[in-house]
Order: structure tokens, then sequence, then C-alpha cells
């Protein structure tokens, strides 16, 4: 598949601080891309260099098969900031229409897209109060709309979901969805496991401006996975005997824990259990959230240090 935006070993240093050391990826064309990373990672920076805001002090940037040119390009691209620039005391119908001449549209095409967007999210409403008069959440659907209203190819957004109640989240998602399945790119960057979990089809981890973890979410969930599998019986099965098969690990909602060992597959811990006359009525394989992942990578355990050697 097509890439729209390529990163090519980029470094940004301020002072003795490596914000971003040495990073690279790609994203494909329509799909919705999730930037993890602690407060402090080097998200922000790298989001800044591939809008223009920031300049590399090294490596380079591909935009849609060409060299990112900030002039040119960022007409192209909407992007939703941490730090919301919003104008306080201006009207918010007059600053959408401003923000939108400034991204090349008409007077006309502003208007029948504004209308649009002030619709599809509930804000038919607003045209006269000020920016000053909303709460957070409502300046984050604001802040969205003028994001995303001039169709750009590619959109980032950063901690969009900040500020907003579970129904004003639930409306930006859905457009996430909607946007990308017509085409546009997203660029997600958050701290939250399970909206990336929920919303994104691949993944990078950054942490102290390195990047420690490039795949799909499935892909990463599977790398990650302990062998460890949940086993629900039709009554309480008793005592299970060690075996060489499984350990137990533990107990869940009445419903067994268990460790494959090495070597074995799930179908021997079934004969197994059915070898003993206990009756199953679920058998599924737990996968680690990227929570749990995201943990294990960033607090330095010996299977971050592996996985950062083989991803050199």
């Amino acid at each position: 598949m097509q890439h729209i935006l390529e990163v090519h070993h980029l470094k940004k240093y301020f002072a003795t601080q490596k914000a971003v050391d040495d990073v690279s990826f790609n994203i494909e064309q329509g799909s919705i891309f999730g930037m993890l990373g602690p407060n402090g990672a080097g998200k922000t920076t790298l989001l800044r260099m591939i809008t223009g805001i920031f300049f590399p002090d090294d490596g380079s940037i591909t935009f849609e098969g060409k060299k990112f040119d900030a002039i040119n390009d960022i007409v192209r691209i909407g992007y939703m900031p941490e730090e919301r620039g919003l104008y306080k005391k201006m009207n918010i119908g007059d600053q959408a229409l401003y923000l939108a001449r400034l991204k090349g549209l008409s007077k006309a095409e502003a208007m029948e897209k504004i209308k649009f967007w002030f619709q599809r999210m509930e804000m038919e409403t607003w045209w006269n109060k000020k920016v000053q008069d909303l709460s957070k959440g409502m300046s984050q659907k604001l802040q969205f709309v003028t994001t995303v209203l001039h169709e750009p190819k590619l959109i980032i957004l950063d901690e969009p979901f900040s500020g907003l109640d579970p129904v004003n989240a639930n409306l930006i998602k859905d457009e996430i969805f909607r946007l990308a399945k017509n085409g546009s790119t997203i660029i997600f960057s958050t701290h939250r496991m399970e909206q990336v979990e929920e919303i994104c089809d691949h993944i990078i981890l950054i942490n102290r401006g390195n990047k420690i973890l490039d795949g799909t979410v499935k892909k990463v969930k599977q790398d990650f996975k302990e062998n460890l599998f949940m086993v629900g019986f039709e009554k309480d099965p008793g005592y299970i005997e060690p075996n060489a098969i499984f350990e137990i690990s533990g107990t869940k909602d009445d419903n067994i824990i268990l460790k494959i060992n090495d070597g074995y597959k799930p179908h021997d811990v079934l004969q197994h259990l059915l070898g003993k006359g206990l009756e199953i009525i679920s058998f599924h394989e737990i996968l680690p959230s990227l929570n749990d992942i995201f943990i294990k990578l960033v607090e330095g355990t010996p299977l971050a240090r592996q996985f950062k050697a083989i991803d050199a």
C-alpha cells in the first residue's frame, strides 16, 4: 500500500537534550496511526517537524512521494495541537471562517463546509459565541472542526479527547473512523492506551526520543503474548494436578488462567482437561493490553532491552 508519509532518521536536539533521536517510520494512506509515549517522550516535537513548525537537525520527511515542503504542503495537512490555538474573544463562526480561508478555501466553500460540520457536531447555535465562553470540551469540538473542514490528506490529532465527555468523545471518534474510511490519513498522538487499542491500525511507541516499538496493533499484541489462556468450566473443576503441559497462573470470575509450557499447544491443554472428565464451556487466549506492553517497555525491563536490540 502507498505511503503518504515517510520519516527517515529524524533528529532534533535542544541544547543537550535529545528530543527526537534517529526516529524512522512510514504511514500508509487511509490508515489511523497511533503515536504513543509518556509525557516528554518526544511525540509533540516529532509532530512539529512533520508539520514544518520545527526543522529537523538531521533526517528527512517525504510527503505524498516527494520531499516535504512546509510552505506548499501544509495546506494538505490538518493539525490539532495539544495546546489549543483559538482566539478567545473572536466569534466562533467568524473564527472558523477565517481559519478555513487561511487553508485556501473561498468564502463560499468555507461557509458550505462550516455549515456541514457545525451541523454534524451539533454546533449550529454556536456562531455568535466566543471561545472564552466555551467549556474545554466545547472548545475541543471547535478545534477539531477547524482542523478537518478543509479536507486535508493528513490529519494530525494531539490528545483529541482531552476534556471531552463520553458522548462528545464518541462523536469525534465516529468522525475519525469516517474520515479514514473516506481516504484521509490520521495520526493520533496520545498517552491513553485504551483509546489507541480501540481506534488505531498501526502504532509506534516513543520514549526519551527513541522509537522502541513499531507495528500493527494485532502484531504487537501477538509479539508480546505470554501463552496465557482462560478456561471456563461447567462446574467447579476442583484441584487440577500439576503437569508438564501447563501451569495454573490464577483465577478470574470463576475461570482458571493457565500458562502453556514451551513445546505444547492449546489442543494439548484441551485434550488433557477433557481426558480428566472436565466439562469446558469457554477457552480463549489472553493477549496483553497495549497498556501492559507500554509499561513493560517504558520501565526498561529486560523485555524492553531485548526488543530494542532486535529493532536496531
